[in-house]
């Protein structure tokens, strides 16, 4: 397949999500997607992800590009609270959350816990907003590659901005479908900050998580 048959499949493929992914952001915009329970125990099949495919327990492991061009292994974050954000740079709402983001990188880093964004997008697009905005976290790229590593964690249909949080031992605790606010990133961290700290379960951690992002207190609702 030539280059430019290529490239025009990538846009399309990004389009086609983006079309998805906004529609849905109107209608679970704080809605939290956690995994589903393990496949003995489930009786029926999980529905509360708008995905082609399931949520895995586990986070999977894939390679992208940095900014330097390097090929880095999710893995190499093994230990670490993850928070792992898919955007792209033609996605408004994915803009808007990079200085939360930032905040989040600097403010939880002697925690532990990593922000890693995974741009959806192509790279001659990426790096010079990347710079503009001053990005302060790892930052992973992929235009097809980034397509499949979303898929892997079972987001091939939900759209951009999705936020995908991951706990030291590298189970996906949760994922949010939209833009993310600081209220929303304090509460998924802290509660995922007690699991790996053994004072609650995952299962617990997930209910709290869905109550604390439907409270009607919660600000930037």
């Amino acid at each position: 397949m030539s280059r430019a048959v290529n490239s025009v499949l990538i846009a399309v493929s990004i389009i086609a999500a983006a079309t998805v992914g906004f529609g849905a952001y109107r209608v679970m915009h704080a809605k939290p997607v956690a995994p589903p329970p393990p496949a003995a125990a489930a009786e029926e099949p999980d529905t509360s992800v708008a995905s082609s495919a399931p949520v895995p327990q586990m986070r999977p492991v894939f390679s992208l590009e940095d900014a330097d061009g390097k090929s880095r292994s999710i893995t190499e974050w093994d230990g670490k609270t993850l928070v792992i954000n898919f955007w792209a740079t033609w996605c408004a709402p994915c803009r808007r959350e990079i200085p939360m983001l930032k905040s989040l990188s600097a403010a939880r880093a002697a925690q532990d816990v990593v922000v890693i964004g995974i741009a959806v997008d192509f790279r001659d697009k990426v790096l010079p907003y990347a710079k503009e905005a001053g990005i302060n976290y790892p930052l992973l790229i992929g235009e097809e590659d980034g397509l499949d590593a979303a898929t892997a964690f079972g987001l091939g249909s939900i759209g951009l901005p999705c936020t995908v949080f991951v706990d030291a031992k590298g189970r996906i605790v949760t994922a949010h479908l939209g833009e993310l606010h600081a209220d929303q990133a304090d509460l998924i961290v802290d509660t995922i900050l007690d699991v790996n700290r053994g004072a609650i379960s995952i299962e617990a951690a997930r209910t709290r998580i869905a109550a604390g992002m439907k409270a009607p207190e919660r600000k930037n609702s």
